[in-house]
């Protein structure tokens, strides 16, 4: 089935706004020693949290985070070994699990941004695009797998997500790793869609056409 995609929009962002709830402002907070969270206005929770976190030595605040969000993904070890290495490197880019990835990179700028630096940068993307289909046929719903193989023709052949992926991207197969790759899809419509994903991933400047044709084939089951 052949596609229309249009990329309307395209940036870079450090934050993605409303991942973290009122809910676990209070929650971490209590975790970082603060009473009474839950009677503080909830437009300050955000900063009480920083300031709380900063009386916390970096890797403590790392090890609580990290037990936090990630308690039924990781162990103790594992805990403690991303604790260190949050410190030196993304790690939200590097893990070997890349379901994590999303999770990794919420906590690592929640931390960023209470230390003011110390943990390095990590940037998301956000893209706004459309996908018209150029035939009468059904439209079928868009999932992450169909997205990313529609957006190759767009992209920079230096993009990672080409360089690692090229069959399943190019050719009729299943591509299970869409779902860890894209952390976010958002669409009222099937058509006009929000994008969210890594700058490791897919930067700003992979995308190479603002305009282009894509074709989508249904994935074969390959035992």
């Amino acid at each position: 089935m052949n596609y229309q995609i249009t990329i309307k929009k395209a940036y870079t962002v450090d934050e993605i706004e409303g991942y973290w709830t009122s809910e676990d402002y209070i929650k971490l907070l209590e975790k970082f020693d603060y009473p009474d969270a839950g009677d503080a206005d909830p437009a300050t929770l955000k900063e009480l949290l920083f300031m709380a976190i900063s009386d916390f030595e970096p890797k403590d605040a790392a090890v609580i985070a990290l037990e936090y969000k990630l308690s039924e993904n990781l162990n103790e070890g594992q805990i403690q070994q991303v604790s260190n290495d949050m410190l030196l490197d993304k790690v939200c880019e590097e893990y070997p699990e890349i379901g994590l990835h999303a999770t990794l990179f919420h906590i690592n700028q929640l931390l960023f941004k209470a230390y003011n630096g110390t943990f390095p940068n990590a940037k998301a993307t956000i893209i706004e695009c459309s996908f018209e289909p150029l035939e009468e046929e059904s439209e079928i719903e868009l999932t992450k797998e169909s997205i990313l193989k529609l957006l190759n023709n767009g992209l920079s052949g230096s993009n990672l997500i080409k360089r690692l992926f090229d069959l399943p991207m190019t050719e009729n197969l299943p591509f299970p790793e869409a779902e860890a790759i894209l952390w976010e899809v958002r669409s009222t419509d099937n058509s006009n869609f929000t994008i969210i994903t890594s700058e490791y991933w897919l930067s700003k400047e992979d995308i190479i056409a603002s305009e282009f044709e894509g074709i989508l084939e249904i994935a074969l089951d390959v035992e």
